[in-house]
């Protein structure tokens, strides 16, 4: 299936002519990765003359479409804004990236802190992408003793 036909599956999705979100099969994950400094050079959105040239990271090329091929959902969230959608889809098309959808403008920065009603797994990217593994680690939570 092409990303495309994907796309079209996933974003047609509708109960009585309303749009709504898929839900994903046990064990499906749905992936959100960042692209500058995380699948290629980190580009900043004051350079884009250097997007078509970004040098692609192999290993998450060969990761991310591993996990396309399993059933799982491929979102690139990039901070990178409308006005670089088309070099970006282009870029990852050339770099044959499989995925399933691309949001444009992510706040700009790196502390992110992300509030919702579903559980959040966040990994940040250390140089190397690999297959996941679990480590207990310390969290925030919010206080339910309050």
């Amino acid at each position: 299936m092409s990303n495309s036909d994907t796309n079209n599956k996933l974003d047609n999705l509708s109960v009585d002519g309303i749009k709504i979100s898929p839900v994903l099969k046990p064990g499906i994950k749905n992936y959100l990765i960042d692209i500058d400094g995380t699948i290629c050079d980190d580009i900043p959105n004051e350079e884009p003359e250097r997007m078509v040239t970004a040098k692609l990271y192999p290993d998450a090329l060969i990761t991310l479409n591993k996990w396309y091929d399993q059933g799982h959902i491929i979102c690139f969230f990039t901070s990178r804004t409308e006005e670089h959608r088309k070099v970006t889809e282009n870029w990852l098309k050339k770099n044959g990236f499989k995925y399933h959808s691309l949001l444009m403008g992510k706040p700009r920065g790196g502390n992110y802190h992300w509030i919702d009603n579903h559980l959040v797994r966040a990994t940040r990217y250390n140089g190397k992408f690999t297959d996941l593994v679990q480590k207990d680690v310390k969290i925030e939570v919010f206080d339910d003793h309050k």
